[in-house]
C-alpha cells in the first residue's frame, strides 16, 4: 500500500510541475505555478524522507516492509 502511495505522490509531483510550467507562460497565472511548484517540493521531500536510507541503512518504508 505504501509503495502506491509514493508511486501515487511521483506522478502528482510531475503533473504539478508540469501544470506549472504551463501556467507560467500564461499571463496572470505566476502567483498559482508558483504555489504549484512548493507543492511539488513538498510531495517530493516526502517521498525522500520515506524512502532515503539513515546512516545504519534503513529507511522508513524498507522497515515497513521487514515488520520492524
Amino acid at each position: 500500500m505504501m509503495s502506491t502511495a509514493l508511486s501515487l505522490a511521483m506522478l502528482v509531483s510531475l503533473a504539478l510541475i508540469g501544470g506549472a510550467f504551463y501556467l507560467w507562460r500564461r499571463p496572470g497565472y505566476r502567483r498559482q505555478a508558483v504555489l504549484m511548484l512548493v507543492a511539488a517540493a513538498v510531495a517530493l521531500f516526502n517521498v525522500a524522507i520515506w524512502t532515503l536510507p539513515d546512516g545504519e541503512g534503513r529507511s522508513p518504508v524498507g522497515q515497513l516492509a521487514n515488520g520492524q
